[in-house]
């Protein structure tokens, strides 16, 4: 490359004039070309100390990566082992919990102070014109894993008169299977052994109820039905438009579930939204008709069902993700359950939330369903405080 700059530059010399102009040119020439070797020079320098330095960064950079993924390993390993631990302390807190009930707040000496007899009495009388039954639940008794059958949401319920029991897959639908007792639809595969049902009109949700050989269920049209239906002769009893304008879920976890259903020996029971609190209304079990209504003032967020025992209710509520089940709103229809008497009930730990909790009156149990496993709750039951005090003195 030098000789052909030389070669060119002899050439433009040799046609220049006078010796004083070709020496000057030479020199300055050749300036050029010490300093551009002297730039290329300072070029590779560079080059070779920018190459060891990114050499030494990407083996700082893989030793770092190895190490991270050796921490990640042990942190993996170190969440595990507290997963487990964990999981370990829930179902000790379940058993704890099961085998010492928390107590009420107020002694029964103390409510009888506080209250004013006239008004005790008269809170009585009104109560035992909706119900007989004077119990509050004390405490989870105990739990019992049926099976897995299909859906994530859905409902299975008993009929409190008789050993039949019924199965609603899914949230929508005008199927329903009957099984003859809790222990065919244990021993059956899938739905095989069950009665296929097909009722006139899709039911919605997961509020049904049964009772005395009745389904009652939510059917979503253009107006909202509450349809009673004839599980021994296969008709429809009687219908009624539920009065209900806003299509808010009830339970805000269970979208799908816009009232909520209870039958039991006190008669039709509905659980609807209003505004941000759940509602109940009293119906008779005949005609349908609404005879009363209440504000729980229990919040629809966060809550994932309900049910009724002995006219009280109780609003189970949840997170999002699911974590453990808990009773944290209780309303009693005659305002005779104290914030003292309110149950503090965890829900073992289980597989995901609940869809729907129907309680049996007869059996004092809770059939639910939880991301397709069908479990029973065994429930503890207590007398109302009102119910054990002695009468007032004359």
């Amino acid at each position: 490359m030098k000789a052909t700059i030389f070669f060119i530059l002899l050439t433009i010399l040799a046609r220049s004039k006078g010796q004083y102009h070709y020496q000057g040119l030479m020199n300055y020439l050749e300036n050029r070309m010490l300093a551009m070797e002297e730039r290329i020079a300072l070029w590779h320098e560079q080059n070779n100390r920018y190459s060891a330095d990114l050499k030494e960064f990407r083996q700082q950079a893989a030793d770092l990566l190895e190490k991270l993924g050796k921490e990640h390993s042990k942190l993996h390993s170190d969440m595990e082992g507290a997963g487990a631990r964990v999981d370990r302390v829930e179902r000790e807190m379940d058993y704890i919990e099961t085998q010492n009930p928390p107590k009420p707040c107020v002694k029964a000496a103390d409510k009888m102070v506080e209250q004013d007899v006239v008004v005790r009495e008269r809170k009585k009388e009104e109560f035992f014109e909706l119900s007989v039954c004077v119990n509050i639940i004390s405490s989870l008794k105990a739990m019992k894993i049926l099976k897995r059958l299909g859906s994530p949401k859905g409902v299975w319920t008993k009929d409190a008169r008789s050993a039949k029991v019924y199965v609603f897959n899914g949230t929508s639908d005008n199927t329903l299977y009957e099984f003859n007792s809790v222990r065919d639809l244990s021993a059956s595969s899938g739905v095989s052994k069950g009665r296929l049902i097909t009722v006139p009109a899709a039911w919605n949700g997961t509020g049904h109820a049964v009772y005395d050989g009745f389904l009652y269920y939510v059917s979503e049209s253009s107006e909202l039905q509450v349809i009673k239906y004839d599980l021994k002769n296969g008709s429809v009893a009687d219908s009624a438009v539920f009065p209900m304008d806003d299509r808010s879920p009830v339970y805000q976890l269970n979208p799908e579930t816009l009232v909520d259903l209870v039958a039991d020996e006190d008669g039709l029971w509905a659980l609807y939204p209003a505004g941000d609190t759940i509602n109940l209304a009293k119906m008779d079990i005949d005609s349908l008709d609404i005879e009363q209504m209440w504000d729980t003032a229990c919040p629809r967020n966060n809550a994932e069902a309900a049910f009724i025992v002995c006219g009280t209710v109780y609003v189970v509520y949840n997170t999002k993700p699911p974590s453990r089940s808990r009773v944290q709103c209780v309303f009693d229809v005659n305002d005779m359950v104290s914030s003292g008497e309110a149950p503090l009930i965890y829900f073992p730990r289980r597989y995901g939330a609940h869809s729907s909790l129907k309680y049996n009156p007869e059996e004092r149990q809770l059939y639910a369903w939880d991301d397709g496993y069908q479990i029973l709750y065994k429930l503890s039951l207590k007398k109302k405080l009102w119910a054990i005090m002695p009468p007032p003195e004359e």
